[in-house]
């Protein structure tokens, strides 16, 4: 797939975002197929319960154990973040030294970004590679959320 895409583009950016236009008609199915899985027919209406959805039962579905963390951003209210320690994804692509900024993890950002519109949270994602101390790859799914969810958000409380 990666392959595919890279044939297709001119640059880095058109590869990731091409990557997460891939990821996001797969999380669409995804989200289907979760909805039917659950024994719980609830749609959920908080920020919060959708991301914790996503946070653990999407991961566990796509990489069998949930993410590493759910965090909400400090500076912005319309921010959170969830990262992985150790994607599974980009532990097996292999990506040429000119590709080196390359963020596999966008199609990842594009599974996310279809499941929160499908659960009617309109939000933009995207994937980024934040190296710690014994995590060289670690990755996380920026969130940030549109006006729209927020002012649904300040109504429900």
């Amino acid at each position: 797939m990666l392959q595919y895409a890279q044939k297709r583009v001119n640059g880095i950016q058109d590869l990731e975002k091409r990557m997460n236009e891939f990821g996001y008609r797969v999380g669409t199915r995804l989200l289907e197929l979760l909805s039917w899985r659950e024994k719980v027919p609830k749609r959920e209406t908080r920020v919060l319960g959708v991301l914790y959805f996503i946070h653990s039962v999407v991961w566990k579905a796509l990489f069998n154990k949930q993410a590493d963390s759910l965090e909400k951003s400090t500076e912005n209210d319309d921010e959170y973040m969830i990262s992985d320690n150790e994607p599974l994804l980009t532990r097996y692509i292999s990506v040429p030294k000119e590709l080196s900024q390359l963020n596999c993890n966008a199609y990842v950002a594009g599974i996310v970004e279809a499941v929160l519109d499908g659960c009617q949270f309109p939000a933009r994602v995207t994937a980024h590679t934040v190296p710690i101390d014994g995590f060289p790859q670690r990755t996380t799914i920026l969130i940030k959320l549109e006006k729209e969810v927020l002012q649904r958000e300040e109504l429900l409380k």
